[in-house]
């Protein structure tokens, strides 16, 4: 994800993004995944062989979350549109914002707010932020897999973690082992999680996303990952991660699982407000078939729990909605949803918090009916989501 110092990013040449979507497509489409159902089971104890998976929007603005599509950024001056700003409106404005944004996310506001919980609409006093200082990725992904900040991370180009994250800590334990992955867009995830440390199962960035002998479609999409011209060397589309990572989910080797998305803050960073809401609409896409995918298998059929966020807010206004970090105010200000068995269907929650990122990394071991803080007891306690 172009990232550098406070997470600025440098222009680049883009690749169309329905290109890649629709090749993505076309592989998806042969791979003949069969989604399964939807349904919400019943709140039940923690752990108790319970899955959690932790899905993050890279820089996808709480804003957008609970108000949907910006008019003043639906055009070419300041959201640098490509795309006619009528259709474009068409599709995605509507004079409530209730509406709005139950057209940009229609799982998270159909199924995940009325089945769970979700925090971080300001308007309504709830707040949601990091508290690293810093508002930008490898510090926020740093606190909310380890539950602390920690100011020597003050870049994106840190290096390998010395940090042991939630996941890195289950891992290592005789229920958790080898049944712990991480499949994401960024190939920083590999610092992050200290893969030659942790040894956890990954799938990230441009890395090829199989091996040994493979079938025709893996042999499509492995092409697909060796010639097509990237936005970067550092960061996958999502698409195309997508496809391995549903392959992954149908093996029934996962327990803990994290899954990073990386296009809604590329996008911004490019100042193309249209791709914003066109990937922020896919990534809840991605979101529902993901779900989809574990409620559809009996070994994680109402036994998987789904916390969903991202790593950093974004500013606001006509400009500083394309950057974040401590020159652009509101950065801090994130988005926290939990769905699963354990989690009381309270909507969204208002007059609440602050809750904090810091929070997930004791909420995931909790949810699994484990005590994260107790090997490290200076991370935050968990969100308040359990009765």
């Amino acid at each position: 994800m172009r990232r550098w110092g406070c997470g600025r990013r440098v222009s680049m040449r883009l690749l169309p993004r329905s290109a890649s979507r629709l090749f993505a497509l076309v592989i998806a489409a042969s791979t003949a995944f069969v989604a399964g159902a939807t349904a919400q089971p019943r709140t039940s104890r923690a752990g108790g062989g319970r899955t959690v998976v932790l899905i993050v929007a890279d820089g996808l603005r709480w804003q957008e979350i609970f108000t949907g599509a910006d008019s003043t950024l639906m055009n070419s001056a300041h959201g640098g549109i490509w795309a006619d700003s009528t259709a474009l409106q068409h599709e995605y404005w509507r004079a409530r914002s209730g509406d709005r944004r139950a057209i940009l996310f229609p799982f998270l506001w159909g199924v995940v707010a009325k089945r769970g919980q979700i925090f971080g609409n300001q308007d309504e006093g709830s707040i949601a932020r990091v508290t690293n200082g810093m508002a930008f990725s490898y510090p926020g992904y740093n606190e909310m897999l380890t539950g602390a900040p920690d100011k020597r991370i003050d870049s994106n180009q840190f290096g390998t973690n010395p940090n042991v994250t939630v996941f890195e800590w289950l891992n290592e334990t005789p229920e958790y082992r080898d049944r712990v992955a991480v499949y994401a867009t960024w190939n920083t995830f590999k610092d992050i999680f200290n893969e030659k440390r942790s040894h956890l199962l990954m799938h990230v960035g441009f890395d090829p996303p199989y091996s040994g002998k493979l079938t025709p479609q893996q042999e499509q999409l492995s092409e697909l990952y060796r010639t097509t011209t990237r936005l970067d060397d550092e960061d996958n589309y999502d698409a195309f991660m997508q496809i391995p990572l549903l392959e992954f989910v149908k093996s029934g080797k996962a327990r803990l699982l994290f899954v990073g998305y990386g296009e809604t803050d590329n996008w911004a960073h490019q100042g193309r407000y249209d791709l914003v809401l066109a990937s922020a609409h896919e990534f809840d896409r991605d979101v529902e078939q993901l779900w989809s995918a574990f409620q559809s298998m009996p070994e994680y059929r109402g036994k998987t729990t789904f916390i969903i966020t991202t790593d950093h807010g974004r500013g606001s206004g006509l400009v500083d909605w394309k950057e974040h970090g401590v020159d652009e105010k509101g950065s801090e200000n994130v988005w926290i949803a939990v769905m699963g068995p354990n989690t009381p269907a309270l909507g969204e929650r208002r007059n609440v918090g602050p809750v904090t990122q810091a929070q997930i990394a004791s909420t995931i071991a909790l949810l699994l009916g484990k005590d994260f803080r107790a090997s490290a007891p200076g991370a935050a306690a968990p969100l308040p989501i359990l009765k």
